[in-house]
């Protein structure tokens, strides 16, 4: 694969120009590309990042084929590609100096490219992420139906958000929001943009929580769905997601995706049960680097 299909920009407005079609042709598979890149087209508009980062889109018989974006806190982001085109684009990117801290991508894209950067860098891989992606197909509210109602919440929320995204983050392993959640750095986590549902008690109670992104390209994932542990096994999960996808759908969006846990048989067929369909697996490869000898 000639290198020079590989189109490398840090403007990330003329990135989505070339590339936003693409992304959104298949929107469910690239749901985090398309959110991970519009968090970054909005913090390079408020002049958060000093450091700009890095979009690729690989081009042939001028169509937008795959992309890479690498952000500045070293996060890289892959479509789909081959096996000889993670390898072509893994000698690229070492050849350009580039030092990812981690990459995430399909499952076979991601463990490709691990490998390849492995043999051209040193770098050792190790898997610390892997994922079912659902797509909703038909809602179906689970019945019976848990007594209580939706709720929105509103800024007299904000802390039980807070905590319960951290209690979820510590449930799952997920230490980098949780040290910008105790940094005081909300707003920075990738909580931080979402729309937040609570359930809902006949009482008043909240019991359960889902979040969903903005419609972007005309996608919505639904991240995270959290129930306090001595809460579970009473249908708030699924009451809560059903709404938070039926607000999804009333904003019009046509893909509406969430992950799973593959280890966690429990949401997985409650997913199911309520409309969801397996798409794709995908999984996340952290890079260590040895430090140079000293000469």
């Amino acid at each position: 694969m000639p290198l020079d299909d590989w189109h490398l920009t840090q403007d990330v407005d003329d990135f989505l120009a070339q590339a936003g079609d693409f992304l959104s042709s298949r929107a469910a598979l690239h749901n985090t590309p398309l959110t991970d890149i519009e968090k970054l087209r909005i913090q390079r508009a408020a002049d958060h990042d000093e450091q700009a980062a890095v979009f690729g889109r690989l081009e042939s018989q001028s169509e937008v084929r795959a992309i890479f974006y690498l952000t500045p806190r070293g996060r890289l982001g892959l479509t789909p590609l081959s096996v000889a085109q993670t390898d072509a684009l893994a000698a690229h990117l070492a050849g350009l100096g580039y030092s990812p801290a981690h990459v995430i991508a399909d499952h076979d894209t991601a463990g490709a490219f691990a490998e390849s950067w492995q043999q051209h860098t040193g770098a050792a891989p190790e898997r610390f992420w892997r994922t079912h992606l659902y797509r909703l197909g038909t809602l179906t509210p689970p019945q019976p139906r848990p007594k209580g109602q939706e709720r929105l919440t509103d800024g007299k929320d904000r802390e039980q958000v807070v905590r319960w995204c951290r209690e979820f983050c510590v449930d799952v392993g997920e230490q980098h929001s949780i040290d910008l959640i105790d940094a005081g750095a909300w707003d920075d986590s990738r909580f931080g943009d979402r729309h937040f549902t609570f359930w809902e008690t006949q009482e008043g109670a909240p019991v359960s929580m889902a979040a969903a992104t903005s419609v972007i390209g005309g996608m919505v994932r639904i991240d995270p769905v959290y129930t306090p542990a001595h809460l579970r096994g009473r249908g708030y999960a699924g009451a809560v997601t059903v709404e938070a996808s039926r607000g999804a759908l009333a904003a019009r969006a046509t893909d509406v995706v969430l992950f799973t846990d593959p280890d966690n048989p429990t949401s997985n067929a409650l997913y199911q049960r309520i409309g969801y369909v397996h798409v794709a697996d995908f999984a996340g490869h952290k890079f260590s680097y040895s430090a140079p000898a000293a000469g």
